[in-house]
């Protein structure tokens, strides 16, 4: 297990191919979910709740979701840009070990959320926060994490019976893998390239 913070941010990736599906220890897993909800948030509402979805049926039926959705965002390229889409891998849902849906409950310590008067996302950014840290704990445990984008709403809350007020902000597959890449995937296939951290900087204003 590495655990020095520098060298784990360096290490995460988001990943899709190198899911094992072996077993994650009980205590492992306990201590990732622990330093998710470890994590600040607005107010102190801990507005966030995990769905550990093991089930085989489950996973299998969002999968399958995850591929329609693909293909719909497929049939808006063309060009190079096709083509190199469909070299990429978008998910890890069958192969994982199980997946942890991360939601989002906007009443949770309402109504007068210390924090959020002026900046009615900060629960959002709250339950972000608790996303990244779960996805370094998986690291520092030498556990691979890949964040699905690829969904509707609506459909993960029925799937899951998650209730109408509750937003599924991440379904994260989870598990061992063989390797965590160098380079993540979108830039090892050409999709796009990391900017420098001095492109990003200002001084005093923008």
């Amino acid at each position: 297990m590495s655990t020095d913070l520098y060298d784990v941010v360096r290490r995460r990736r988001d990943v899709r191919g190198q899911f094992t599906g072996a077993p994650i220890p009980d205590e492992v897993l306990d201590r990732v979910l622990s330093a998710a909800h470890a994590a600040p948030s607005v107010g102190l509402t801990q507005p966030w709740d995990f769905v550990l979805v093991r089930d085989a049926g489950l996973r299998r039926a969002f999968h399958e979701h995850v591929r329609q959705e693909r293909a719909t965002f497929a049939a808006t390229l063309d060009g190079a840009a096709a083509d190199t889409f469909r070299r990429i891998k978008i998910d890890g849902v069958l192969e994982s070990t199980m997946s942890v849906v991360v939601t989002y409950d906007a009443g949770r310590g309402g109504p007068a959320v210390l924090g959020r008067h002026a900046i009615a996302d900060a629960g959002l950014y709250s339950v972000c926060l608790a996303i990244q840290n779960l996805w370094l704990a998986a690291t520092a445990e030498d556990l691979g994490v890949g964040w699905v984008s690829f969904y509707r709403e609506p459909f993960v809350r029925e799937l899951l019976g998650i209730p109408e007020a509750v937003r599924p902000v991440a379904w994260l597959c989870l598990g061992p893998v063989t390797h965590l890449e160098t380079v993540p995937d979108l830039e090892r296939h050409g999709w796009r390239h990391r900017t420098p951290l001095a492109a990003a900087l200002h001084h005093d204003r923008w």
